[in-house]
């Protein structure tokens, strides 16, 4: 896969860093496996052969211009870390015009485009957001809503995809973003990453990027994940589900099991179980209240589900960590 990553003055470091570590590290354990060839082929481009970060570091890069080809995979990393109104500027900016010119030239061709938090603005500068759906950091989601009225924003998710898009939160889901870029791939590639670079289990958004995933790989699935996650606390049926996606009750069933390898009620009961972690981590919510949100009537079923799908415990899941005793 041809992956071009586009940069402008005062590119996030970490953001950047982040996305072609990941990116370095998968090709790396493919050449270690016996691989002659490398299936990420990276280029950093900007409209010049150089930018200045946002930590004032010098990086070299491709001048735009000089792209012989297309690439299957356009990626736009966050801008530093500046205030909503200089984001904004910067996307504005005759000096950066370039980048929505390019994305919307990559969209064209029928190349992939993903972006992570402040970079998702480029994309939406573009146009090729509208009518679809995508997130941004949290922070910035007001204003990314006031300008881009047109985008589906959904800022809870740590990863969104939509078609050829995909778009990921706050600055630190560069790291979904470039794992999601994997999986694509090979799932199994980007567990072997994730585990190389001791990446996941931190309290983050990324809580909701796993069944997120997984749904993507059908219209079905993606429509009934977002379903689920709208309807967690209030526990309707199976076929309440499938009337409301017009389907029948065996299409889900058949669906979710062809393409997950799981269960409509498994899957549900995962997507509860990302969302409890997810509120573990990051409130201080008791873990009744939690359980209630996630649509169980007592905490003692979502204990015994920690224990039973995660092998952890609701203690350890709060403090970051796993607890096998």
């Amino acid at each position: 896969m041809r992956i071009a990553v586009a940069v402008v003055d005062g590119i996030f470091d970490s953001g950047l860093c982040a996305v072609l570590d990941v990116l370095r590290a998968a090709n790396m354990l493919v050449r270690e496996q016996g691989s002659a060839s490398v299936p990420f082929a990276v280029t950093t481009v900007s409209v010049g052969s150089q930018v200045r970060t946002g930590n004032g570091l010098l990086l070299t890069t491709r001048p735009v211009a000089q792209l012989a080809d297309s690439p299957d995979l356009l990626l736009l990393p966050a801008v530093g870390l500046e205030s909503v109104d200089r984001i904004i500027a910067s996307v504005r900016s005759d000096a950066n015009a370039w980048v929505p010119a390019l994305a919307r030239e990559a969209h064209a061709t029928g190349a992939e485009l993903a972006a992570a938090c402040t970079g998702s603005f480029f994309l939406a500068e573009s146009g090729v957001l509208d009518g679809r759906r995508a997130t941004t950091s949290w922070w910035a989601g007001p204003a990314f809503r006031a300008r881009y009225p047109k985008v589906h924003l959904d800022d809870s998710r740590t990863l969104v995809h939509d078609g050829p898009v995909t778009t990921a939160g706050a600055a630190f889901a560069h790291i979904d973003l470039a794992l999601s870029v994997v999986h694509r791939h090979s799932p199994t590639l980007a567990d072997t990453v994730a585990r190389y670079l001791l990446i996941g289990d931190r309290p983050s958004q990324a809580a909701f990027a796993a069944p997120t995933l997984l749904a993507q790989a059908d219209p079905v699935v993606a429509a009934f994940e977002r379903w689920a996650r709208n309807h967690m606390s209030d526990s309707p049926s199976l076929r309440t589900a499938a009337q409301a996606l017009g389907i029948s009750e065996r299409t889900l069933q058949r669906t979710t099991q062809s393409v997950i390898g799981m269960s409509p009620l498994d899957f549900v009961q995962e997507i509860r179980l990302d969302e409890a972690t997810f509120l573990l981590r990051t409130t201080s919510l008791s873990p009744d209240a939690i359980a209630d949100r996630v649509g169980y009537r007592n905490t003692s079923t979502l204990r015994k589900l920690v224990r039973h799908r995660r092998g952890t415990t609701l203690r350890a899941l709060r403090q970051g960590g796993t607890d096998q005793g």
